[in-house]
């Protein structure tokens, strides 16, 4: 088995290529083929270097390794000229010098008048003239086409994806194969390519299917291996029509740098628009290459759904250990805080505090941004909590606090003492644990919503915990000094 994955250089990667480039991979791995990597780059005013740097860099993130390549079809001109020669010599096409203003113009007339095959118009009019005339005009340098001569009949084959597949090729106009400036076009490229690259699967988008029937016709007008063909469907916006730009579709690795890890994007993928015929939702690559087969693609389109893809990384994140995650995490923190300080925290705290964040946090960048809480050096209060909690009675706020500074101050500082000092202080001021860890909560973090107050204290530590308490008890009492003589 030798499969392909041969993206275009236009741009960067996208889902749809990753996830054709995944299926490529998952069956060549699971059948000990080879996964090639073709650059499609014949397209010169479109094609960048740094697209091709983010394609291979895309692919590397994803951990989808390649066998041989990259090659580039650039290289491969020449052949793709001799193939059209080669053609031309063996009666299966022809050259065309029908201005295109010309051919246009025929073409809107046949459309016109509802008779006629508009898809043969190309032969009518390139035949006007004999073939002698042809090649005479060919010998002056006469800019010209050459055009492949599509028999009559049906193109038939079994596609991997969706079955027995026909196209009458009546239908088919005879397709350009070489252009007048002498570069040869995607179909043609393609066909050479492949067949000297002695691919056996083309497995490829579900917008591709319309240029098979053109490719199966060249690989036999050249007597070239026709290689099984497989039509993944296309990726769905929310709306049901094809996931595009306007649906905030981007290259796959924007997705790491918000947080995605490439293992949950593996899986997330491989879930659009293949079935493991079970409620398994979360797959190991090496599970993934064992269960995935081109009988279990879906016909139709799937959604990309970005809940489940964070859904997913969730699952992946809470399986990591803190440890491993703890660099990511605060390089992630310190790029989300710009110019604002951050501190260092110790190993122990800093995997505490990952260890916390992870039941809350989707991805890495909504960790890291909790995480800043706790890297900052002063907290930045949230005005709507400090109205909610803090400001409705601040004197009585203010009394809490001193009196929870002094019982933390002089707790051990352990979760276990430090919970039993809190509950026994707020059963002796006749109130619910719950009226002194909230303001609490805020003075430590300047946020209403955080990890259980224990961890919160206990990644701070001691002295950070007390300092920001002394800073937090001043701004409430002046608050109630204000409220009193109002």
């Amino acid at each position: 088995m030798r499969v392909r994955f041969a993206p275009s250089p236009t741009g960067y990667l996208h889902v749809g290529g990753a996830r054709t480039a995944l299926f490529n991979w998952l069956l060549a791995r699971k059948h000990g083929g080879a996964f090639i990597l073709r650059i499609e780059d014949t397209d010169r005013e479109r094609s960048r270097p740094e697209h091709v740097e983010a394609i291979l860099e895309g692919l590397s993130w994803l951990g989808l390794d390649w066998d041989e390549g990259p090659h580039f079809q650039g290289e491969g001109v020449g052949r793709h000229r001799d193939d059209a020669m080669a053609l031309l010599e063996a009666g299966h096409a022809y050259r065309d010098f029908t201005p295109p203003g010309e051919l246009d113009e025929a073409r809107q007339s046949a459309i016109k008048a509802g008779s006629g095959s508009v898809a043969r118009l190309p032969r009518s009019l390139a035949h006007r003239i004999s073939a002698r005339e042809r090649e005479e005009r060919a010998a002056r340098g006469e800019p010209h086409a050459i055009r492949f001569l599509v028999p009559d009949g049906r193109t038939e084959w079994e596609d991997m994806v969706h079955g027995p597949t026909s196209f009458d090729n009546g239908e088919i106009e005879d397709l350009v194969i070489l252009r007048s400036d002498g570069t040869p076009t995607y179909n043609l490229a393609v066909v050479s390519d492949d067949a000297s690259m002695a691919v056996s699967h083309v497995i490829r988008g579900d917008d591709h299917i319309s240029n098979t029937p053109k490719q199966i016709l060249l690989y036999e007008a050249m007597s070239k291996a026709v290689p099984l063909f497989g039509h993944v469907p296309l990726i769905l916006g929310p709306d049901g029509k094809r996931l595009s730009k306007r649906h905030g579709a981007t290259a796959v690795e924007a997705y790491g740098a918000e947080g995605i890890l490439p293992e949950a994007m593996v899986n997330f993928l491989a879930l659009l628009g293949w079935s493991p015929g079970t409620d398994q939702e979360l797959f190991t690559l090496d599970e993934l290459m064992q269960a995935f087969s081109m009988e279990r693609v879906l016909k139709k389109g799937s959604v990309f759904d970005t809940d489940k893809l964070h859904w997913l990384n969730g699952q992946y994140l809470s399986r990591i250990p803190a440890a491993d995650l703890v660099e990511s995490v605060e390089r992630t923190a310190r790029a989300a805080a710009g110019d604002r300080p951050l501190v260092d925290l110790s190993q122990e705290a800093a995997e505490r505090m990952v260890e916390a964040l992870k039941p809350r946090s989707r991805t890495l960048s909504e960790m890291a941004d909790q995480a800043v809480v706790f890297m900052e050096r002063d907290p930045i209060y949230e005005e709507q909590a400090l109205q909610k909690v803090w400001y409705k009675d601040p004197e009585a706020v203010a009394e809490r606090l001193q009196g929870i500074r002094q019982v933390v101050g002089e707790s051990e500082w352990t979760a276990e003492a430090l919970e039993g000092s809190l509950r026994s202080a707020a059963e002796a001021m006749g109130i619910g644990a719950g009226k002194l860890f909230q303001p609490l909560r805020l003075a430590l973090t300047g946020r209403s919503a955080t990890p259980g107050i224990f961890d919160v204290l206990l990644i701070l530590g001691r002295e950070r915990s007390m300092d920001r308490l002394d800073k937090a008890i001043p701004m409430v009492m002046e608050r109630a000094r204000v409220v009193s003589d109002s």
